[in-house]
Order: C-alpha cells, then structure tokens, then sequence
C-alpha cells in the first residue's frame, strides 16, 4: 500500500490552531485547546477560530486561561509538542498583553484569598448564629 502524504503533512506554512496551541504549551492537551477554540474563546486576526482554522505565521491569536488573557503573535510553526524553552519561540507576546498580565497577577497576590478567615468547621455557636442569621 502507498504511502500517501497529505497537503498537511507536507506544507510547513500552515496548521491547525488547536494543534499549535497545544504544541507552543498554552493548553495541556489537545482536546483541552480544541474545546476552548469550539467554546468560541480563541480569536484568530479577530475573528473567532474553530479547532480545524489555520493559522500561518504572522497571525495574532487571542485568547483566555484561567483569569489571564493572552494575546500573542505566531512566529513559527510545529506539530510536535517542543520543550518550554523552544516552545516560547514558537511566539511572541505583544506588549500590551505582556502589561496587562503582569497587572493581574501583581493584583491577584496583593488580594487576600477569600476563605483565609475560616478555619474548618464551624463550631455549635456558629451553627447558632448562622441559623438566627437564615432564619
């Protein structure tokens, strides 16, 4: 049987945009970035992008994990997944992002975690208090 190459296969200039999220190390795994891309989160150019969009170098690809945003411009392709050194190359930030995410995480460690006041169970008095409080 013959080996058959597809256009994919053989064409360095494109490629699928949940593949080249996971391989640059944005998301975990690939059905992580595809459901985030079907979910309507990821922009292409600034237009939203299905799993199976292509991308070309030269694209700039917004989109969210967790509480931070994320937009980014494509400098290279790969369909393997590459260590998180030759991974970063495979991008470049753009500065505004770069800023606001810095501003986000600055803000997120000046805040205090919600339920630090609480320490486990609450005990026969503030089960009291709750009820009086609740009705």
């Amino acid at each position: 049987m013959a080996n058959k190459k597809t256009a994919e296969t053989t064409d360095n200039s494109k490629l699928r945009i949940d593949k080249w999220l996971w391989a640059a190390r944005f998301f975990k795994t690939r059905s992580l970035a595809s459901e985030a891309a079907d979910g309507g989160k990821i922009r292409v150019n600034g237009a939203r992008a299905k799993p199976a969009k292509i991308i070309h170098p030269g694209d700039t690809v917004e989109f969210p994990i967790g509480e931070l945003h994320w937009t980014v411009t494509v400098r290279a392709l790969s369909k393997q997944r590459l260590p998180a050194a030759q991974a970063r190359l495979l991008y470049e930030e753009t500065e505004d992002s770069r800023l606001q995410r810095e501003a986000q995480i600055e803000s997120g460690k000046l805040s205090s975690e919600p339920a630090t006041d609480m320490k486990g169970r609450p005990t026969k008095r503030d089960r009291r208090r709750m009820q009086r409080f609740f009705g």
